[in-house]
């Protein structure tokens, strides 16, 4: 399929028509609706260190990417945070971690992935390195 790219089209906030094809869809609008309300307590305890430009940039949580919900993500940063409890050690969600993250690394996104453990732990060391991340962008 060829898209032409015209000036009737709507244009996207900050990304344009790419940006409404690939994030954000609409079909998975209540999934992501559902995994705010539904997240972790280390999703939720991250989350009042990453709102409201924190760290200087905006970033978004349970942000889709294709197919895929990122926990966080930065589109300026072209950064992604993922906060896996102790199910992302069973083999078959392994296994779907790694296409997920192959789907965002295809769209020259950066995956990084704390524990629960870490971030409820030593929130600080995650805030260093996703601070790291976000200014080597």
């Amino acid at each position: 399929m060829v898209l032409k790219l015209s000036p009737a089209l709507p244009l996207a906030k900050g990304g344009g028509l790419l940006f409404m094809l690939i994030m954000n869809k609409t079909i998975l609008k209540e999934r992501r609706r559902e995994l705010r309300k539904k997240s972790t307590p280390a999703e939720r305890f991250l989350w009042t260190y990453l709102r409201n430009k924190a760290l200087g940039l905006k970033i978004y949580r349970q942000f889709s990417i294709d197919n895929y919900i990122a926990d966080f993500c930065c589109p300026k940063a072209r950064l992604i945070i993922e906060v896996d409890g102790g199910i992302h050690n069973l083999p078959d969600i392994k296994e779907h971690d790694k296409i997920k993250t192959a789907s965002f690394e295809s769209r020259n996104y950066k995956v990084i992935r704390f524990t629960n453990q870490q971030v409820l732990e030593d929130v600080d060391s995650v805030i260093k390195e996703i601070n790291h991340h976000l200014d080597s962008n």
